[in-house]
This record gives structure tokens, sequence and C-alpha cells, in this order.
């Protein structure tokens, strides 16, 4: 595959003949312009029903590439309609609020100087969503947008309400700015080489400026003496030349200030004299690359395993789930609304798993989403103190979402789902391919027994373990980001994050651990000759309505603790005992996980009981629980303050969606999930949103070299005295019969 369509989309800055622009930290693939027929969501390849086995097949003994596999169709969304008070804006919706915001004062006296940083659909009011039924006779609520604009050098967040025509102004945040479009993230990749100081400084290190690659990365904030009022960003550079992994070969030292506003250059900070540009040599991952080494008869570095993904063949009675409208998935009793966002990335609305004793579909979550993800590296030299990102308020983490790699990212018989994006002058895009649904069978057992011989009882009971999984990936320039929503018949819902892709790394004079001083601090470990791995952290927080049968729900926290017997009570000198204690301001509910004071999470309805008289509810499995160690008044922490704890609990709020603060480029920390927790409201028996952080230590290491291992974590959320009983209790064995007949491809 070819490089610029396999990873980035470069774009190259003509200097003289040919100098290079690159968009680096901005991770993103052109949309394409809108047309065809298809629908927003799309069959791989044309697969039916997954059945858990695999099928046989020749296996290969040539090495002769194998033909691509056929992606999914394009598709238009000029023809959408909304048929869900949730649906994301369409393709008109987006076009006729651009027309509203265009026209309005003060826009419409430069309408071109208008850039559109967030449009998205203002959800109805959540117990209009609640109440709303399809094909009742007042239709869908009114359909309205928030947008988020930038105008001469000022921020803007409007109310757009397309039916009625108006436009209306709302408070914006006291400080920070908006996410950043794509449209600025690749034109400021341009800015560096209008400066001759940095121009100056690539030439001294013998590179050429047509091998030259820009990152533009966020500052963070470090105070007004720093950014002085305005909207700033740095750039870091990278060498090309040899590899399509740029991100191996850093210019080191070579930090570059640019006004986003103006593309003025500000400054320029050269710290790197004596490093050496790391070598080409073994960084390039790509099949492609290999091969053509291969083809000239060079050895290869590593060799091809041979070991393929099994073949997950469709079934003959058709998908085992459906998507109705574009957005609304069924699968084994779950049904819940899926859509694409520009910032979160992937939102999960309206879950709700049918009861099997009842039948009665009942609900669990309203929403659910990434908020935030923050990720600050661990270095306080010049050239990498600010690094500490925002992924989701300064890039846009669906943005950033790339389009699926079929068979390799999804397996054959995943559907796809498109998302529909705003570019910087407010005209609509098609980021395709963007999620893909799909059941997993993974040999797992959903339960079982078998009986000891001992009984003289000839009982083996097992059932296969299949699920549903929702998936994006989103490439935030060098890390990739695989974000799975995965439905268990059981009615547990797994939330996993993969992390992949590039190591962002560090240039060294170093080749070998014995040229380093004694104590020297390096700030991550050596990889290969001249490159360091520096240490970080990622965390994402997620954003939980959870409507456990129903809005109001209380958190209840579980306390495990040894109990200690009675003098001559019992043989036994200590058990274990549950105490629960419910939260009943926010306060109470700030968790920092401690691994010697257990505890479960659980958010009840106390006002519905088992008929046993247990309230229902979900609970929290924690996994993934690395806590930030940064002193709490470090500015990076303070503005990442909602990593503090691993899990909040606050009364619902429609405002507060972004853990962050609705901007987050160059926040101070004054508008986070932190500060609304402050004023410890109530949350017994209230609607409540639970906010949970995944988070991980990275430590580098050589296997992480050239491209990174997948490394996932979840958390789960799981029934806790929801059902009267195992909900799949009833769940029939697999037999022969049930298997596919599989025949042989061309």
């Amino acid at each position: 595959m070819d490089y610029s369509a396999s990873l980035l989309r470069l774009t190259f800055l003509a200097l003289g003949a040919a100098l290079v622009l690159l968009v680096a930290r901005s991770a993103f693939r052109l949309p394409h312009d809108i047309d065809g027929t298809a629908s927003i969501f799309d069959d791989g390849a044309g697969c039916t029903r997954f059945s858990p086995w695999a099928c046989g097949r020749q296996r290969r003994t040539d090495t002769t590439p194998k033909s691509k596999p056929s992606s999914p169709a394009r598709s238009s969304h000029e023809s959408d309609v909304p048929r869900h008070p949730l649906d994301p804006l369409t393709v008109t919706e987006v076009n006729r609020a651009r027309e509203l915001l265009r026209a309005h004062p003060p826009f419409a006296s430069s309408p071109s100087s208008l850039a559109v940083h967030e449009l998205a659909l203002d959800e109805p009011e959540k117990p209009v969503v609640r109440r709303w039924r399809k094909g009742a006779s007042d239709g869908l609520p009114p359909r309205r947008a928030v947008a988020v604009v930038r105008f001469q050098g000022e921020s803007h967040v409007l109310a757009v309400d397309l039916e009625a025509g108006a436009v209306t102004p709302l408070p914006a945040p006291a400080s920070g700015y908006p996410t950043m479009t794509m449209d600025e993230q690749r034109a400021l990749c341009a800015a560096p080489f209008s400066d001759p100081a940095f121009n100056a400084s690539i030439r001294r290190r013998g590179v050429r400026l047509g091998d030259v690659a820009c990152l533009p990365i966020s500052p963070g904030w470090y105070g007004p003496a720093e950014d002085g009022g305005r909207r700033l960003i740095k750039s870091q550079c990278f060498s090309t030349e040899g590899t399509a992994n740029f991100y191996m070969r850093p210019i080191e030292g070579l930090t570059v200030l640019v006004d986003m506003d103006t593309r003025e250059v500000v400054h320029v900070s050269d710290r790197g004299a004596g490093i050496p540009i790391p070598a080409a040599k073994n960084t390039d991952y790509r099949r492609a690359a290999e091969d053509d080494q291969e083809d000239a008869g060079k050895q290869s570095t590593f060799g091809y395993q041979t070991v393929r993904a099994p073949s997950m063949e469709p079934a003959p009675e058709g998908p085992g789930f459906e998507v109705e409208d574009g957005h609304t998935v069924r699968w084994a009793g779950w049904e819940f609304h899926l859509k694409a966002d520009a910032r979160a990335g992937m939102i999960v609305s309206r879950a709700a798993v049918q009861d099997p004793s009842t039948g009665a579909r009942r609900e669990v979550m309203y929403k659910g989403m990434a908020s935030e993800l923050f990720v600050p590296y661990m270095d306080p030299t010049e050239a990498w103190y600010f690094k500490t990102y925002m992924d989701a308020g300064e890039y846009g983490f669906g943005l950033q979402a790339m389009p699926l790699v079929p068979l390799n990212d999804c397996p054959r018989h995943a559907r796809y789902m498109d998302g529909v994006f705003v570019a910087a002058d407010g005209r609509p895009y098609v980021r395709e391919n963007m999620i893909c649904v799909f059941e997993r069978y993974a040999g797992d057992i959903a339960w079982r027994h078998s009986e000891s011989p001992i009984t003289g009882m000839d009982i083996r009971e097992s059932r296969p373990k299949v699920t549903l999984v929702a998936r994006m990936a989103a490439s935030v320039a060098n890390y990739d980001y695989i974000m799975d929503w995965e439905f268990q018949m059981d009615g547990l819902i797994r939330i996993k994050v993969g992390l992949s892709g590039i190591l962002m790394v560090k240039g060294t004079p170093y080749a070998h651990m014995n040229q380093v001083r004694q104590n020297e601090e390096m700030y991550g470990t050596l990889l290969s000759e001249n490159v360091i791995g520096v240490i970080h952290d990622h965390y994402v927080t997620f954003r939980l309505d959870m409507d456990v049968d129903g809005a109001d729900n209380s958190f209840v926290r579980v306390e495990m603790a040894r109990q200690d017997t009675a003098p001559g009570e019992s043989p036994r000198r200590s058990y274990l005992k549950a105490t629960r204690h419910v939260a009943s301001t926010e306060n109470d509910a700030k968790i920092r996980m401690k691994l010697y004071e257990p505890a479960e999470f659980h958010v009840i309805n106390p006002t519905k009981k088992t008929r046993v008289g247990n309230p229902v509810g979900y609970k929290v499995v924690p996994a993934g629980t690395a806590a930030s160690l940064l002193d709490p008044e470090d500015p990076p922490q303070k503005r990442g303050a909602f990593t503090n704890n691993q899990i909040w609990v606050t009364p619902y709020n429609k405002s507060e969606e972004w853990a962050g603060g609705l901007f987050v480029y160059q926040s101070k920390g004054e508008d986070t999930l932190a500060t609304w927790s402050e004023r410890d409201r109530p949350i017994e028996n209230k609607d409540i949103v639970l906010w949970y952080t995944l988070g991980f230590h990275h430590v580098p290491c050589q296997e992480d070299f050239p491209i990174m291992p997948t490394v996932s974590s979840s958390f789960d959320l799981k029934p806790v005295n929801f059902f009267e009983s195992n909900p799949i209790l009833r769940q029939q064995p697999t037999q022969v019969n049930d298997l596919p007949v599989c025949a042989a491809t061309a």
C-alpha cells in the first residue's frame, strides 16, 4: 500500500523547487466529495451472520503478495434524514447551519473570515429523548445545533435553530481556545519554513529542506508570561529521508513557536547542537517496504510469521445483529444508539437490555463516551516540557479517526459506519468507515459446569461466549488508539482502549548504554542508536450517564475489610465483611483506588428491587488504574485535574460533558470535572453521571521499536442484582449442525 494512503496524508510545501510540508500531529486523511447512494452503514464484504468457528483453508506457501481486500463501498449522505432524536447532523443540516452562521451578524460582514471549529447536534433535553418513541404522532423534537467558531480573533459559542433559522449567542469559557480545525493544523505545518532562522538551523544539520516534515504541537499553559494572550502552537520537525517512519528521525532540540492566528514565527529555540539525527535503517514498518528489500535481494531484518487470523464465515440464516435507521443497533437483547463524533470519537446512547424473565427492555445507560484523553510526557527539558496533550479537546479525537482496514482492523463480516464532519469553512465532509460493528467469538466460555464422577451424574454443560463490538481507531499523529465498546449477552458492557502506533522519541548522542554517564537522567529508555523513548502516561476519561432502570440512581461504595471473630466464636480468626455506604454528595464519591482497601462501586436504583429485595444496579469493575504521580500544582496536572481520582460522580448537567472543559486549548484548568465537583452537590437518588479514568504508565522498551505491539486495558459495567438470575441460563449450546458449510474461494 502506498505510504501516503496507508498512514498519513502528507502535504508538501514548495520552497524553491521542492520543499516539504507535512500534516503530522493532525494525522488526517483528506475528506472525499460527497457522492454515491449507499447507506451510512455498509457491509464489509457482503458477509452475513458471524459463526463462532473458523473454516479450514489452504495455507499460502508462496511469497507472492496477496491481493488487497476489497474496501466497503463509499457512502453518500446527501439524502440522509434524521430518524432518531440523537442522530448526528446530516449533510443537509450542516449546510443549513453554515448558511445561518454566515448570515449572522457580525459574521455576515466577512463570511470568509469565519472559521468553524465545532458544529454538532445540540441534543434535545434528556426527558424529551427518554419519552420519545419511534412512530409517535409528534415526530422528532426540533433539530438544533451548537457551533463553536472563531471570527477576527475572538471565540464564539452559538445555538443554531435549524428549523426556525435563529442563531443565539451562548456564554463562552473565560479561558482557553476551541479545538483546532483540521485546516489550520495543515496550514500551521508550513509556518516554520517562512522563518530564515529555522531554515538556517536545518541547513546547519546537513538536512535538505525537501526532507523536513513538521508537527504542530499544542503548548499547554504555563502562565501569561509565556502565552502573552495569544493563541500559540509549537512545531517540531523530523527527517523523512529513507523511511516512512519519520517519527524515529527527530531533529532534536529545534522548536518553533508560532502565532496560530497570524501564522507568524514568534521564536525559534535550537538546543540540539551535537545531537545526530537517528538513522533510517530498520525503522520502516510497512509490509511494502519489507517486500521491496527482498525484491532488491537484501536480507530482511525479520521474517514474517506464518500465523493467520482464522476465517470467520457467515451462517446462512443472516446477520446476528441489525442496524435500523443507520444508528440503532440491536443484538441479543441489546439495543443502543451509535454515532460518530468529531470530538469524542464514538458515542453510545440509550443502551438498554432485554430481561429474559419478563421480555421487557430495561434501561442501563443514557450516554457513554470518551470525554478527554490526557497524555503528559515526563521530560522537563526545554524541548519537551510542554508535551502534555489533550487529544480530544485540542485535536479532536474523532477528527483524527482513520478509515478502518477491512480484514485487519475489523473481520470480514463487520459492517461500517461513516462520520459526517465539518471543515473550517463550515462545509460537510465524510470520514469513511470510521466505526465498525461485528460479532466476536474468541473461544471464550460464557458459562460451564461438569459434574465430578464421584456423584455418578454424567453432566457436561458449556456455552460459547459471543459478543458484539463497536470499534473505532484514531491516529493522533504517532499514536494509534483502538476504542472498543463490547456488549455481552449476560448484560455486561466492556470498554476497552488499545494503544499502538509509534513512540514519540527523543534524539540523543548515545548509541549504547555504556556511553551514558552514571546517574544521568535520560527521561526514558535507549531503544536504538541515538533514539530514546520518553516515559509518558495515557489517561482516557469516560463520561458514563448511567440510567439503571430509570434516571434517578445512587452511588454505593461497598467496602471490604477484615472482620475478626470473637474469642470462642469460631475456629476461624477472621473473615471478609462487605459494608455498603451510599454517597450523599459528590465528595463521598471521589474514589482513588487502593490495593489493600478493596471495594466495589455500584450504581443502583434505590426504588427498584428484585423479588428478594435487593436494589437493582450495575457496578464498575476497575482496571487500568494507573494514577497520575504529578504534583497537583504542576500546570499540566491542574489542566488534567480530572485524573486526580479514578472515579467521580456528579449530578447530571447537560453542559458538563468535557472533563477538561469546553475550551481545552491553552486552558488554565478553571473549567474541569475537578472544579465542577468542588460544589459538592447532592447525588443520592438523583440523575447522576459516573466518570471513570483508564490509566496507563508507559516506560518504553526495545520491543516498542519501530512500531508498538498493541497494549490494551479495559473496565466493565457489570449487572449486580439487575436480573433475577443468570440471564444467559437458557442460551443454547452450539452443535455441529449449526456450523456453516464453507466453500473455497478463488
